[in-house]
């Protein structure tokens, strides 16, 4: 990534072309590349070129379009607005970029049909990387005065809309900034708040519970701690039928321990099975990537503090697991809640910006989400949850449930449709369909995502929608 960037000449004086408010770019003459530059407000940090994507590909406008780069305390970003602009103004935020220190920009995956359609957008790559909601919601909100520093014009309106961890980033700066914005569509968002890492706790103490495999949860985990665990995976694999970047043939007690998986994740539902073992057999995050997917997510490993919360944030005493969906505990049900590890939080989900910020539910705006029901990273319930904080505030909310088993594993029609239903809401009042997900016959049925699924996901394995 980098290699592409240095291969061009540059000094740091460069850094005044595209510096706080960028100069339009021309499509037919791209700037050259140049290498990423200090951060004026990170230290350690430096900001890549918003002119080029990481691969070192210029990044240009497309036809009848003008865009303009820049970096503005200490965030790149990326504007293009089309020749026939609509007065409209989408706000993209991405998702989870691991924990390096070198910040950069991306393009939406509907920047054409945004530009097609007459909305302009803009995009930042925060002046952080990590976990860093609140650093996203700032940078993201920031981005509706830098467009009209930019282009001399204000928005009209404006949509909000973010992937994953930038679904985060949606819901809480729409909570945040309520008349900044018209309508948001997060999209494999983590719409939960810290509800995510209490899954990826859950995930990992009942696996250590059906193994009999003895773990512990430190506050503050010793140096040695990843050597600690990966020797407790190890310990765990055999007895679940889990292998490491192989598809699982699970025993009895890996068995359930899907089961349980399962419903911590949205409920029994079509193709969970091939969403199961696309994802043990996938293979975690650096630096734990010998171990299986859900196991490199064991918050254990940072404390619960996802590196950016005061304490730990997971809680599972409330919790009661179940394999089943009977009425009725099954003795091995009771079992397994006597036998796993019970953990305390030490700190919540912020009521602000800073650690992990809260999700309350309670948008003033149309919000139209999909997500996967096989993802596993971020998973379905997410969905659930935003729904039901919503449905308690009485706020609009329309969620889409796609047949994939990946992250953020969307077709352009997907998307396409989404975004242009949500927009009619925000300027018809016309609400569109989403399905029942809060409905745990309408989720088990063998049919559930087959009305808003479009193409092919890979991977998914269920029968046929009628």
């Amino acid at each position: 990534m980098i290699t592409a960037w240095t291969r061009a000449a540059v000094a740091l004086s460069l850094v005044a072309a595209f510096a706080v408010v960028g100069t339009p770019a021309s499509a037919s003459s791209p700037p050259a590349c140049v290498a990423p530059v200090p951060s004026t407000t990170q230290t350690g940090y430096t900001v890549a070129d918003p002119n080029c994507d990481v691969s070192g590909t210029p990044f240009v406008a497309l036809a009848g379009a003008r865009v303009y780069t820049g970096i503005s305390a200490g965030a790149a970003y990326r504007i293009e607005v089309p020749a026939q602009w609509n007065g409209r103004l989408v706000v993209y935020a991405h998702g989870y970029r691991g924990t390096g220190t070198t910040v950069y920009v991306e393009s939406p995956g509907l920047r054409a049909h945004y530009i097609e359609s007459g909305y302009a957008w803009a995009a930042s790559s925060y002046a952080t990387n990590g976990y860093d909601v609140g650093q996203g919601v700032r940078d993201s909100y920031a981005m509706i005065g830098l467009f009209r520093q930019a282009t001399g014009h204000p928005a009209r309106s404006v949509i909000m809309t973010g992937a994953s961890m930038g679904g985060h980033v949606t819901a809480v700066a729409i909570e945040t900034y309520p008349r900044a914005f018209a309508g948001a569509m997060p999209y494999c968002g983590v719409l939960g708040d810290a509800k995510l890492f209490d899954y990826f706790l859950d995930a990992n103490v009942t696996a250590a519970a059906l193994t009999r495999t003895s773990i512990n949860f430190p506050l503050t985990p010793p140096p040695d701690y990843q050597d600690q665990w990966r020797a407790k995976v190890a310990a765990m694999l055999p007895a679940l039928g889990v292998n490491v970047g192989r598809p699982p043939t699970l025993t009895p007690a890996g068995q359930t321990w899907s089961d349980v998986v399962e419903r911590r994740t949205g409920g029994s539902r079509p193709g969970f099975d091939s969403a199961f073992a696309y994802w043990n057999t996938a293979t975690s995050l650096a630096p734990l990537s010998d171990m299986p997917f859900l196991f490199g997510l064991y918050p254990g490993l940072s404390g619960g503090t996802a590196n950016i919360a005061p304490g730990n944030v997971t809680d599972n005493r409330g919790t009661f697991y179940r394999s089943t969906d009977r009425i009725w505990p099954t003795a091995d049900e009771w079992r397994l809640n006597a036998s796993v590890l019970r953990v305390r939080h030490t700190a919540v989900a912020d009521r602000g910006l800073a650690g992990i910020p809260r999700v309350d539910g309670n948008p003033r705006i149309p919000v139209l989400s999909l997500h996967d029901i096989g993802d596993l990273f971020v998973p379905f319930s997410m969905e659930q949850v935003y729904a039901l904080r919503a449905a308690a505030h009485g706020r609009p909310f329309v969620s889409r449930a796609i047949r994939g088993v990946g992250h953020c594993d969307f077709t352009q029609e997907e998307l396409v449709s989404g975004f242009d239903d949500l927009t009619a809401w925000v300027y018809t009042g016309h609400r569109p369909a989403g399905d029942a997900i809060l409905n745990p016959k309408a989720v088990a049925s063998p049919a559930f995502g087959c009305r808003f699924t479009r193409g092919t996901h890979a991977y998914f394995v269920a029968p046929a929608c009628p």
